[in-house]
C-alpha cells in the first residue's frame, strides 16, 4: 500500500471513529505528506484575512474565509467562493486556527457534494500552551511544517 493510500486509510478510520461525515481527520503531518505526493489535492485555510495577516499562511493553500473578522460573522459567500474555486472531484482538505472552523467548513462542502473531504485537526496554530499562547504545542506552526508571513 503506498505511503498517500495509508495516509488516507488512517484518516478515513480516524474520522469514523470521531462519527465524521467526511472522508476523514488528518494530523498536520499527514496532511503536508498527502499534499505532497498528491498535488491536484487542495489545502483549503478558511481562517479570517486578520489571521492570515498576521499569523501566517501556508504558501501553496488557497484562502477563502469560513467567518469574517471582527466578529467572526458568517461568510455569505463561502459555497460560492468554494466551488467557483475548487473542483467537487478533487481530494480537499481544510485547515483553520485549531480545527473547528475547519470541520464546519468540511461538513458544508459534503453537503456540498465534495467527494473526498478531510479536516487537517489541530489547525493552523493548534492548542494554546501553558502561557495561553498558540503555535507551539501543535498544528501546522507547531510542527515545523512550512509557513510564512502573510
Amino acid at each position: 500500500m503506498s505511503k498517500i493510500n495509508d495516509i488516507q486509510r488512517r484518516g478515513g478510520e480516524r474520522g469514523r471513529d470521531m462519527g465524521l461525515p467526511y472522508a476523514g481527520a488528518l494530523t498536520p503531518d499527514e496532511a503536508y505528506e498527502l499534499l505532497q505526493g498528491m498535488p491536484e489535492a487542495v489545502l483549503v485555510d478558511v481562517r479570517s484575512q486578520a489571521e492570515w495577516q498576521f499569523v501566517g499562511v501556508v504558501p501553496e493553500a488557497l484562502r477563502i474565509e469560513l467567518r469574517s473578522f471582527p466578529g467572526m460573522v458568517p461568510n455569505p459567500n463561502f459555497a460560492n467562493q468554494l466551488q467557483q474555486q475548487v473542483d467537487k472531484e478533487k481530494v480537499v482538505l481544510f485547515m483553520c486556527r485549531s480545527g473547528a472552523r475547519s470541520d464546519e467548513a468540511a461538513r458544508l462542502a459534503t453537503a456540498m457534494g465534495y467527494a473526498t473531504v478531510y479536516n487537517v485537526l489541530e489547525g493552523f496554530e493548534g492548542d494554546k500552551d501553558a502561557e495561553q499562547h498558540r503555535g507551539r504545542v501543535n498544528g501546522w506552526k507547531g510542527r515545523g511544517l512550512p509557513w510564512i508571513q502573510g
